[in-house]
């Protein structure tokens, strides 16, 4: 039996070329697009310095999750090693469950937690421990499992874009939503078409899973923070601002906190 930290021992592996550019890295591109979330992770962590001192401190954790995602899959797309996949998905579902714990509205608790977040919280620990255990008796399905977990959060997603006016929350709904379709599509391409891929020498699509998926994350936190600021910060004013500049097309969402200027 190969050992857990072998080169190619797990039973994932996508569609590029291995060991196509380096005897030392199993799939080049793969592991180098994951320089995304290393990029902005801290970038994000220092933009909504002031959003985390006003909501929760625990939001720093976030970010640390988010970037050690990216540390976690670079290691395992450079050796497909099982310990690799195994750290690189269980990242994923700790940060799943701290976004949870810290933003999902209370108004969707379930009802036996009296919209407790404490409680919910524990909650979620308890279902995060419990699954990360269950993790490693079928790790080939643990990949689906975390996608499949969307479906809630879009769910989640919808019924707030129904109750809101707020023209800055929709759009940024609807970004989040196409960025993200747009990663899973790669995802799905790259797992279940890799042998057209493979004819026309395109093996790119998990890399560019890991690109899309890395802008979804700050559109998603963004829409998160706003969401949340109507049901826990009432007295404050979210403001959403882009990095560099708010006037460009394209740029890194964060919040800025104005005042307590903001109507119950």
């Amino acid at each position: 039996m190969p050992s857990i930290l072998a080169y190619q021992s797990s039973e994932v592996d996508w569609c590029e070329s291995n060991f196509q550019y380096s005897q030392l890295v199993a799939e080049f591109y793969n592991t180098f697009s994951n320089i995304s979330f290393l990029i902005f992770g801290p970038l994000l962590m220092f933009l909504m310095h002031p959003y985390a001192q006003k909501r929760s401190r625990c939001i720093y954790g976030t970010f640390v999750l988010f970037m050690i995602i990216g540390l976690f899959s670079m290691y395992f797309h450079m050796t497909l090693s099982f310990l690799g996949q195994l750290l690189d998905e269980i990242a994923i579902l700790w940060l799943l469950a701290s976004s949870y714990s810290i933003w999902m509205p209370r108004c969707y608790f379930p009802t036996f937690l009296a919209r407790n977040r404490s409680h919910f919280t524990c909650l979620v620990i308890a279902t995060t421990m419990i699954s990360t255990f269950l993790s490693f008796l079928k790790p080939t399905v643990n990949a689906y499992a975390l996608n499949s977990i969307a479906i809630h959060i879009l769910y989640i997603v919808y019924l707030e874009y129904r109750k809101t006016s707020n023209k800055e929350l929709r759009h940024l709904i609807e970004v989040s939503v196409v960025l993200w379709a747009c990663a899973v599509t790669s995802w799905i391409s790259d797992r279940f078409l890799c042998s057209f891929w493979q004819r026309i020498h395109f093996f790119y699509l998990h890399s560019i899973w890991h690109v899309l998926i890395s802008i979804t994350f700050p559109y998603g936190l963004v829409t998160m923070a706003l969401v949340d600021a109507s049901y826990e910060m009432p007295g404050q004013t979210l403001k959403v601002r882009y990095w560099p500049r708010d006037t460009w097309p394209m740029g890194l969402p964060y919040v800025e906190v104005q005042g307590d200027d903001k109507s119950c």
